[in-house]
């Protein structure tokens, strides 16, 4: 990454760190599906990210100081890739942003069921949400009920057969 700055404007900044096509992808699928490893979240994208890609934006996360990436004690050859507290707090941005998407986007109904979760929850939800990721990534103790398991209870839910939306 380059240090040249267009200007210091704190949207300019956040975009210049965030901007790209694949960086949010990577911080959402670690934040909401919980994916840890290289693997997960190459097989796992719902948008097909390639694996060049992928490790580009993993090695860019991390040397931003919004990833960490360590050994996976089970595993020597695998790593295990963390949110650092800076990528915690982009749980209001990320919220507000699949709020928008819902209002003014053809989001899918189970895609955009943890949206409006997170929508409705408002700051209360998202702060639990934070505190759970601490917990997960951080290895904070662990307060009050899994908002991570809500989510994924609700796509879940959403996917099921018979459900209005789902294949």
């Amino acid at each position: 990454m380059s240090n040249a700055r267009r200007s210091g404007c704190p949207i300019n900044l956040t975009l210049e760190l965030l901007g790209d096509r694949w960086s949010l992808i990577v911080i959402r699928d670690l934040m909401f599906g919980n994916r840890r490893h290289f693997r997960e979240l190459l097989a796992l994208s719902e948008e097909g990210i390639a694996s060049n890609i992928l490790a580009d934006r993993l090695k860019r996360l991390v040397a931003a100081g919004l990833l960490t990436k360590s050994a996976d004690p089970a595993h020597r050859q695998k790593a295990v890739y963390s949110l650092t507290e800076s990528a915690i707090q982009l749980v209001p941005l990320l919220a507000t942003m699949g709020a928008w998407g819902c209002r003014h986007t053809p989001a899918s109904p189970e895609l955009a069921i943890r949206a409006k979760l997170l929508e409705d929850g408002g700051p209360p939800l998202w702060e639990a949400f934070m505190d759970e990721l601490r917990s997960l990534h951080r290895g904070l103790p662990a307060t009050g009920p899994s908002v991570l398991m809500r989510l994924q209870a609700a796509y879940e839910a959403a996917v099921a057969p018979g459900t209005v939306g789902s294949p």
